[in-house]
C-alpha cells in the first residue's frame, strides 16, 4: 500500500542539487506539519537526480521523521517530470507543491488550503517578489505572453506554491515545460482556479536553475504546444458503465 493513502495532503518537494537548503527544508517543513490545518499530512522529497549530495541528506532527513518520504528519481527530468512523478506517487486526496529554495513559506500553505474545498487548483501569487530585476522582467513578458496565448487570466502561474486535488492532478499531461501551464491544463478539464496572495523571499542558499533563455524561449515555444494540445484534448468522460 502507498503509504501516503494515510494521509489528506502530500507536500511534493521537487529538487535538483539543492543540498544547501536540505536543513532548512527540514526545520521548516517539520515545524509546519503538526500546524498544517488538513490532517494528517505528510512530505514526498522527489530528488531529480541530484548529483551534490542532496540526495543522501534527503534519505538521512526521512530517517528522522515519520511523515517524511523520498522518491529518487534515475536521472534529472526537469520540474515538470519532477512533479508528474511526485503526483503518480501521491495517494492522499490533496496534493501540494513547494520549490525546494525556499522562496515561499509553507505556513503560506494553510492561506491555500482554506479554498481547497471549493477549487480543484489553489496556488499562490507573489504580491511582493524579492528577486532580481532581470528575473522580475523576464517573468513578467512569460506570463503576459501565456496570459494572452492561453487565457488562464493567471497572473502568478510560476508561483511555487499550489494546492490541487489529487485526482484532477494525476490528468494533467505534465510533459516537459507543461508545468508552466498547470492552471490552463486544469482549466482544460472543466475546473476552476484559485489565487491567493501569499510570501515571497529572496533565495538565501543555492542556485537558481533558470536563466534568461529558459524563462522566456522556453515558455514562447511552449504556449505553441499547448495550443496544440488543447486543440485536440478529448475529455472522454464516462456518461454510464454495468463494470
Amino acid at each position: 500500500m502507498n503509504r501516503t493513502s494515510a494521509y489528506k495532503f502530500t507536500i511534493l518537494v521537487p529538487f535538483f542539487n539543492e543540498k544547501e537548503n536540505v536543513p532548512e527544508l527540514e526545520r521548516r517543513l517539520s515545524a509546519f506539519l503538526p500546524e498544517c490545518s488538513v490532517q494528517p499530512c505528510c512530505v514526498l522529497f522527489v530528488n531529480d537526480g541530484s548529483t551534490d549530495g542532496g540526495g543522501e541528506m534527503v534519505h538521512e532527513v526521512c530517517s528522522r521523521h515519520e511523515d517524511f518520504f523520498y522518491a529518487d528519481l534515475a536521472v534529472n527530468n526537469g520540474l515538470s517530470g519532477a512533479l508528474k512523478a511526485g503526483i503518480a506517487l501521491c495517494d492522499s486526496p490533496l496534493v501540494g507543491y513547494i520549490d525546494a529554495d525556499l522562496q515561499t513559506d509553507p505556513e503560506d500553505f494553510n492561506l491555500l488550503l482554506a479554498e481547497s474545498d471549493r477549487y480543484p487548483l489553489v496556488l499562490g501569487i507573489r504580491t511582493e517578489r524579492h528577486d532580481g530585476f532581470v528575473k522580475r522582467a523576464s517573468s513578467k513578458i512569460a506570463n503576459s505572453w501565456r496570459r494572452m496565448m492561453t487565457g488562464d487570466g493567471i497572473a502568478d502561474t510560476g508561483c511555487p506554491l499550489k494546492v490541487l486535488w489529487t485526482p484532477v492532478a494525476k490528468e494533467l499531461p505534465l510533459f516537459k515545460g507543461m508545468h508552466r501551464f498547470i492552471p490552463a491544463l486544469v482549466q482544460m478539464q472543466g475546473g476552476e482556479c484559485k489565487e491567493v496572495p501569499v510570501h515571497h523571499h529572496p533565495r538565501t542558499a543555492g542556485k537558481s536553475k533558470y536563466h534568461l533563455a529558459n524563462r522566456l524561449w522556453g515558455p514562447f515555444v511552449d504556449c505553441f504546444a499547448f495550443r496544440w494540445m488543447r486543440k485536440r484534448y478529448t475529455p472522454a468522460k464516462t456518461a454510464e458503465t454495468n463494470l
